[in-house]
């Protein structure tokens, strides 16, 4: 017979959970109620603020007085320019790095290993120094202070990991599936195209997921390379409400932050039944 599980652990593991769920949920609560609430400051005399004291006139102030917009569209051009070409390329790297063996491959899986060692903030001078290069030879283009510009640097960080996550997911494929396909007289291209691409969806989507968060939530490589208030992305747009000497706006920060959340809660709740998949099997083989 099924032994019984102790009330006692059911409660506390229940009460855990809880906590857990309530630290999670209560920065979202908290950072909600600061933008609903009137004047400037974070928090008043009161934890959440009380029905006269709702209001959505920052959403208002947000929308029609700054270029919150604009920012959120640069944010949102960078973010799927970097998603999806490191999407192509990875794909194609980790496939290759999985299934063929040429001149280079182990070196090159290591070197990519490495690179992942070393924070990003270490290439910020070369990556500075790149797009002034690249700025000069393509007219402003790829330069500093251009949306294109700011979409490679996060194409070439995201190349490693993401390639190491793609190789270890196709590792765990079954071969017999490709030899079938060659048997029955399907090129390598097609043998990709029709029956393994099909089978990454999974880690295609965390890939998507991780290459999108990447540039959306980033401060520091933007603040560095945009000069121009209508390139701003999100993240530099927002620190202009609370970097006043003499007045800031946590008020409209925090409602900047509720509606910049959305585009990302977006992406998740619609890749998320492939997000636990991708990450598991991904794990399986190195």
């Amino acid at each position: 017979m099924p032994t019984r599980p102790n009330p006692f652990r059911l409660a506390l593991t229940h009460l855990i959970l809880l906590a857990c769920a309530g630290l999670t949920v209560m920065p979202v609560v908290l950072v909600l109620a600061a933008s609903l609430r009137k004047g400037s400051t974070l928090i008043s005399t009161r934890l959440f603020p009380g029905m006269d004291e709702l209001s959505l006139a920052k959403y208002h102030e947000l929308l029609t007085q700054t270029p919150f917009l604009t920012w959120m569209l640069n944010t949102v051009i960078v973010s799927v320019v970097a998603s999806l070409i490191a999407l192509v390329v990875t794909a194609l790297a980790g496939y290759a790095f999985a299934r063929f063996r040429f001149l280079g491959r182990k070196n090159g899986l290591m070197a990519m290993m490495l690179l992942q060692m070393f924070p990003a903030a270490m290439a910020m001078v070369a990556v500075f120094r790149l797009l002034q290069y690249l700025g000069a030879a393509t007219g402003g283009v790829l330069g500093l202070n251009s949306l294109l510009g700011l979409s490679l640097v996060y194409i070439g960080a995201g190349i490693p990991f993401n390639t190491w996550m793609i190789k270890g997911y196709v590792d765990a494929l079954p071969r017999e599936l490709e030899e079938s396909a060659t048997i029955d007289g399907a090129t390598p291209t097609q043998t990709f195209l029709l029956v393994v691409l099909p089978l990454m969806g999974p880690i295609l989507a965390v890939v998507a997921i991780f290459n999108f968060i990447a540039p959306y939530s980033d401060f520091i490589f933007p603040s560095v390379v945009m000069f121009e208030e209508s390139k701003y992305t999100l993240a530099v747009g927002m620190q202009s409400f609370i970097s006043g000497n003499f007045s800031t706006n946590w008020t409209l920060f925090a409602a900047a932050s509720i509606l910049g959340a959305i585009p990302i809660l977006v992406l998740f709740f619609a890749l998320q039944r492939f997000l636990v998949e991708g990450l598991t099997r991904g794990a399986l083989k190195g």
